[in-house]
């Protein structure tokens, strides 16, 4: 297994001007850690993977693996194995065929090739498919393939290209959980793309938020949830989202959500002026006494929990509210409060506000 280091990595396309699709691109992928590249579609993820790859071509910077600078090294030279969204199996070619076709390629023996296979098979409990070819399985099952294949060459890192993408909703759940026993179990390097925040969440070790303007923020699944550095990543991590609202510091660092005074204190030296606030429907509490209150609009009934969505007067949008429980009837009035130290305050930049989070990431301007 191998660490991959991206210092200064840029990619621009060719053009009338050439202009950068990404820039400035800077961390570090320990060995046998799971990183993964989150975003909106468009914001470069899954080029800056195929990058990693050697299948596209960078523009600026340099990409290490294992220490070794390999932005002339052909992909096939790499080490590295990638898992796509479209399986990219051979359809004529049994499950076997498919699994042992790159230790084909690289001419191991036949004994080698077959014990090779039949191990991995184990470990994706898959052994009775291995006769089969894909057009008769089930996308779980292809999947389960495809990731065979890329196991048995035994790779530095692991390059995942949202890989669940193509699958329903309870496949998907299935394997997630098949892919993070893998990691455990090989203790491999990953590095997986998805646009699909609960994926990033429940599988990585640590997160990189990418954005229109490269990278918004890194760092653990529950850092990002708890501390987001800027308005980007407060809206791109968590289900549901979190409720952006309207509102203004005073010249005393007190914070206001319309004629609404929250308790909540800017810390010194912060301007005052219009600010963002960030509350998390499931950071706001039924209390018969809190200090919002609105009237019902509607309520989504998802089983364990609902969505309550609350029209408060002098606030620009509904806030969305989650209740384990009973929730509220449609149409009636009812009070909420915003649970202590879970409030999110960004300045007129979109960054965050708040005297204990450092400068976790500089956003880099695109060229």
């Amino acid at each position: 297994m191998a660490a991959i280091a991206l210092h200064g990595v840029g990619k621009t396309y060719p053009g009338k001007e050439a202009q950068y699709i990404l820039k400035g691109i800077d961390f570090t992928i320990d060995d046998g850690e799971f990183v993964v590249l989150v975003g909106p579609s468009g914001c470069g993820k899954s080029t800056l993977l195929r990058m990693i790859a050697g299948l596209e071509d960078i523009s600026a910077g340099e990409i290490r693996i294992g220490g070794e600078v390999v932005n002339d090294v052909p992909p096939a030279r790499r080490g590295l194995s990638m898992v796509f969204q479209s399986y990219a199996l051979y359809a004529h070619m049994t499950v076997f065929e498919n699994i042992a076709f790159g230790l084909r390629l690289a001419k191991v023996p036949k004994a080698e090739i077959k014990v090779a296979v039949q191990g991995v098979a184990r470990m994706l409990q898959m052994e009775h498919l291995l006769e089969r070819r894909p057009p008769q399985l089930s996308g779980g099952q292809r999947q389960r393939v495809a990731i065979g294949r890329a196991i048995v060459r035994k790779p530095r890192a692991f390059l995942f290209d949202e890989p669940l993408s193509n699958l329903d909703a309870a496949l998907r759940a299935d394997m997630r959980v098949e892919i993070a026993r893998l990691h455990q179990q090989l203790g491999a390097t990953m590095v997986y793309v998805t646009h699909d925040q609960v994926e990033a969440m429940t599988l990585a070790d640590r997160i990189v938020v990418l954005g229109p303007s490269g990278v918004q923020q890194i760092g653990a699944p529950m850092h990002l949830y708890d501390q987001p550095a800027n308005v980007f990543v407060a809206g791109f991590i968590g289900s549901p989202r979190m409720n952006m609202l309207a509102g203004r510091i005073d010249a005393g660092g007190q914070l206001w959500l319309g004629a609404l005074r929250l308790s909540w204190r800017a810390p010194a030296g912060t301007a005052p002026g219009d600010v963002t606030v960030g509350i998390r429907p499931e950071h706001l509490a039924a209390e018969p006494h809190g200090a919002i209150e609105g009237k019902v609009l509607l309520v989504e009934r998802l089983g364990a929990e609902s969505y309550v969505h609350l029209q408060v007067a002098g606030l620009d949008k509904a806030l969305m509210v989650v209740v384990r429980g009973e929730p509220p009837a449609t149409g009636a009035a009812w009070r909420v409060g915003p649970v202590a130290g879970r409030l999110h305050v960004f300045n007129q930049e979109g960054r965050r506000v708040d005297a204990h989070v450092p400068d976790i990431t500089t956003v880099p301007e695109v060229a």
